[in-house]
């Protein structure tokens, strides 16, 4: 709880810089003034700054001591396109986008860490504070590390964060293994044959094959993946038809698929493509599916073991035992720092933010991030380096 005080001299630049952020929100790879800001208030700290992995990413690195070791902290820096109905002083001023999932917060607590670190660095070895974009579903940690994250900046172990609602302000969730499903996109365009609404014999309507198809995909998760594995599969687009007195010629189905399993993952990729064609085929029209048309999916979110006991230390020292929950209920949401965990053992923990009343909810147009949860986010941090890297004695 000490590094708690001490951060808490920290809490009003950290206030500053979350609100500063919050009211000037860009989206996936787009965040080129979020970038300026935080490069700049890195350099102020005397970090060394790399910009541009990833477009607009940005890796800081502080060394202290003489150790070889190294380890990454990442926060994400993107904005969602929601319009914000929150009347706050600091509300978005980009119309159509904001701060709706607490990546201002996210961003402002490492840099909270980075400034307390590098005027009292008791730690022995290498930090990198990662700032990535386009966490939002559009992969920024898997462009990051194809530019060469990992390679530019090895490490042993990687750590990331996220609030999180109605966990009590302040606390700390974390487990070993699964913490967030996967995430698949798909597009499914049922084609068949356009016909006046009056003479539907002359034609092969798509809507009504559209229709089965929707209703077939429901019962994958309940007739073919296993009752003991969570799975979800959620239809979220349907495109079709311009007029009152035409069959259309074909219909566009949207939606996606998370799980926790890889194994499960291409299981449902199976199905859905399977259901598709033999529905479609059995109707006189044609199906054709298309699996992440703009994105790469997202993999499972895996906790190492050691990574995970190294995070409890941590936000115990920052929380206290009865703060951190160790069996959280792991979460459908999808995280694109699993892609770093499959590079590198880490871990991935989630912060209080407090209830979710008042549409406090991650992605409502209501959110803000609690700024009290700022010193508690930033200690741990901090905690976290000087347990993975402690200074000799």
């Amino acid at each position: 709880m000490t590094t708690v005080k001490k951060l808490s001299e920290w809490h009003a630049s950290m206030r500053q810089w979350r609100r500063h952020l919050h009211q000037f929100p860009e989206t996936a790879f787009e965040e080129n003034e979020t970038a300026r800001f935080i490069a700049a208030r890195l350099r102020e700290f005397g970090l060394d700054v790399h910009q541009g992995l990833g477009k607009t990413g940005i890796v800081a690195s502080l060394t202290a001591g003489t150790s070889s070791r190294k380890i990454a902290l990442r926060a994400d820096m993107d904005a969602l396109f929601i319009q914000e109905q929150n009347k706050v002083a600091h509300r978005s001023k980009h119309d159509g986008k904001m701060h709706a999932c607490g990546h201002d917060g996210h961003s402002a607590m490492l840099l909270g860490a980075a400034g307390y670190l590098s005027r009292c660095p008791q730690f022995d070895g290498t930090v990198y504070f990662i700032f990535q974009p386009a966490e939002e579903g559009r992969a920024g940690a898997k462009r990051m590390i194809d530019d060469g994250l990992f390679k530019l900046f090895p490490v042993d172990f990687v750590f990331g964060m996220h609030n999180y609602h109605d966990i009590p302000e302040g606390y700390f969730a974390v487990k070993s293994g699964p913490m967030m499903a996967s995430f698949d996109c798909f597009e499914i365009v049922v084609t068949g044959h356009a016909a006046h609404a009056a003479m539907p014999h002359l034609g092969n309507d798509a809507i009504v094959a559209a229709a089965q198809v929707i209703s077939a995909l429901q019962s994958i998760v309940s007739r073919t993946v296993d009752p003991l594995d969570s799975a979800v599969v959620s239809i979220t687009q349907i495109h079709g038809g311009d007029t009152w007195n035409a069959l259309p010629e074909s219909v566009v189905l949207r939606g996606t698929f998370r799980c926790f399993k890889p194994a499960v993952q291409e299981l449902i990729a199976d199905k859905i493509r399977k259901t598709v064609e033999g529905i479609c085929a059995g109707l006189g029209v044609s199906g054709s599916v298309v699996f992440n048309p703009e994105n790469p999916g997202y993999p499972v979110l895996v906790n190492e073991p050691n990574a995970t006991e190294l995070a409890l230390l941590a936000a115990t020292k920052v929380a206290g035992s009865e703060g951190v929950d160790l069996c959280p209920v792991p979460s459908m949401g999808s995280e694109d720092f699993a892609f770093m965990l499959q590079q590198v053992p880490g871990c991935y923990v989630w912060i209080g933010n407090g209830p979710s009343e008042g549409g406090c909810l991650l992605h409502n147009p209501h959110y803000d991030f609690n700024d009290a949860i700022l010193p508690m986010g930033a200690a741990y941090w901090v905690g976290l380096v000087e347990t993975v890297l402690p200074a000799e004695v």
